[in-house]
């Protein structure tokens, strides 16, 4: 058997993995092999899903300004480019935003896009 002479930064690294797994279920959290698999699979899908949930957001964002803007008659790219012409410069989270809790004022921007 090999002489182990790095006990005690194996020791921390095996620690700092079997913690970020502390959450999982079954041997994924109690057993070092598994568990170091199990952490390397979910930071990747971290990193992978922090830039897809950007790409979720902008597009529930397009689907409501579209439903609350064909309900003025007017359809979503018609509206995003009365308000480019217009010099409208409303980001989309906040229009959707403003389509659900503030009907109003969504319908002003919109005659404003219709000009």
């Amino acid at each position: 058997m090999t002489r182990a002479k790095t006990a005690v930064p194996s020791r921390k690294r095996r620690k700092r993995i079997l913690k970020m797994a502390s959450g999982f279920r079954g041997t994924r959290r109690r057993l070092y092999r598994a568990a170091k698999q199990a952490v390397w699979h979910a930071l990747r899908y971290a990193y992978i899903h922090r830039r897809t949930r950007k790409r979720e957001f902008r597009a529930l964002w397009i689907a409501r300004i579209n439903a609350a803007s064909r309900a003025h008659g007017l359809n979503y790219s018609r509206l995003i480019n009365g308000m480019k012409k217009n010099n409208v410069q409303i980001n989309r989270k906040v229009l959707a935003e403003m389509a659900s809790r503030d009907p109003q004022a969504f319908s002003r921007v919109v005659e404003i896009a219709k000009s």
